[in-house]
């Protein structure tokens, strides 16, 4: 018994220096510095009756190292327990540190006569202020545990483990009080502090093995809790970048915007006045229409310029207006049909611009190449598409130009236009049966 009592008062002191190194890295725990002092009295304390019997002590100084020994555990103890629930006071740790010097020299003064006394009385004493503070501890934390509004199988885990070891302890308290305070003879002592030592130690080692799975899974936590913010910080950093990517396209957007309106206005102001004064001065038929046609060209770059969405049914009205009078002027009959007037979308001032000119494009083909008479333009809008089919009934394109039909009568710039709005122009021909021209856009 006295083996095992002293091998495992051995692994209480090395506990004390794991403990120790733990507490002098974290300052801040004061319970864990606490627990290593308690390891470290209660490991000499076990191991007194293994020194004694190596080095031959007289018995008042063994008694007198003893008492020390036990009121150092005692302070160490209950300042660990009143630590770890937060029920610690000044006052209290004022008196046990007291005690731990007044404990042994008591004894140590004491008369011949009155020192088993002594030694008893304080023995009951420190081991009712360890019964006291587990009992409080305990309760305590239990009581916590209950009004817990959502407590974790963690906590519930780690009380009753605790409860296990201070019950331990508790048993070698209870074993020390009823020595002292029932009179066992002072010879029994030696016999029963085996016995003591075996339960004290194996609850201090237990709660040095809790503090060191504490620490374990508090710095899991705390890996976990860095590995979360480092997570927040990268998507908070890729929010910001995307923010500022934001405002710096929306700044760009806006000076682009006004750099346009100002050229488009002094377009509509300068040349657009020059262009206009020119039509109406004009002696020559020729430069007068030349003039006219800049400056329809300009207008229409000019509202593109400005960015202002078209609503589609008004461009289906500007674009019926100017192909249906375009083919009149030319005797080519102009057959238009058109979607249902509910139609909302709208287009792009840019798409707009460049319809306008593929629909200019086409007809100039059909009035100078097609050698038709009948012109059937129709527009319509589905599956997210706006799509128009000009067909006429002339002559077709020439065969010399089959499978190069890109490099003739802007074709090339038609399609060109559709591209650069996601769209495709297509264009079919042949001599005899007319032209198709295809165009889809997506809205």
């Amino acid at each position: 018994m006295r083996l095992l009592q002293t091998l495992l008062a051995g692994m209480a002191l090395m506990m004390s220096a794991s403990t120790g190194l733990i507490a002098h890295g974290h300052a801040g725990d004061r319970p864990i510095a606490y627990l290593s002092a308690a390891l470290l009295a209660g490991g000499l304390w076990g191991l007194l009756p293994t020194l004694d019997s190596l080095l031959p002590l007289q018995a008042e100084t063994r008694d007198v190292l003893s008492l020390a020994l036990l009121a150092a555990a005692t302070w160490a103890s209950v300042q660990y327990l009143m630590h770890q629930i937060g029920a610690s006071r000044d006052w209290m740790g004022r008196l046990l540190l007291a005690q731990m010097v007044t404990a042994p020299l008591s004894l140590q003064l004491a008369p011949p006569n009155l020192d088993r006394v002594t030694q008893r009385l304080w023995f009951a004493l420190l081991c009712l202020e360890l019964l006291l503070a587990m009992a409080h501890h305990i309760n305590l934390r239990r009581r916590r545990l209950k009004v817990s509004v959502n407590p974790s199988p963690t906590q519930a885990r780690e009380l009753k483990n605790t409860s296990g070891l201070l019950g331990a302890a508790a048993v070698s308290s209870l074993m020390l009080l009823a020595g002292s305070v029932f009179g066992l003879p002072h010879d029994s002592l030696p016999v029963a502090l085996p016995f003591i030592g075996l339960n004290l130690a194996l609850a201090l080692l237990g709660h040095g093995l809790l503090a060191t799975q504490a620490l374990v899974h508090a710095r899991k936590q705390a890996e976990a809790q860095q590995d979360q913010m480092e997570q927040a910080m990268i998507e908070r950093v890729a929010e910001v970048e995307r923010s500022y990517g934001e405002m710096a396209e929306q700044k760009l957007e806006q000076v682009t915007e006004r750099e346009r309106k100002r050229i488009a206005a002094d377009l509509h102001d300068d040349l657009g006045a020059k262009l206009l004064t020119i039509v109406h001065t004009s002696e020559s038929d020729r430069i007068s229409t030349l003039a006219r046609e800049a400056l329809e060209e300009m207008r229409l770059s000019v509202r593109g310029l400005t960015g202002k969405p078209v609503q589609l049914l008004d461009a289906l009205g500007d674009w019926r207006a100017e192909v249906v009078s375009r083919l009149g002027q030319a005797n080519i009959l102009a057959e238009w049909k058109s979607p249902s007037e509910d139609i909302v979308h709208t287009l792009p001032a840019r798409a707009y611009v460049q319809t306008t000119r593929i629909f200019r494009e086409a007809v100039s083909n059909i009035i100078k190449h097609s050698g038709g008479t009948h012109c059937t333009i129709s527009c319509s809008v589905q599956d997210g598409d706006f799509m128009v089919v000009i067909q006429d009934d002339g002559q077709g394109i020439p065969a010399e130009l089959d499978g190069r039909l890109d490099r003739g009568h802007g074709m090339a710039s038609m399609k060109s236009r559709a591209k650069q709005m996601h769209g495709q122009c297509l264009v079919e021909s042949g001599p005899g049966w007319g032209t198709v021209i295809r165009l889809t856009i997506p809205l």
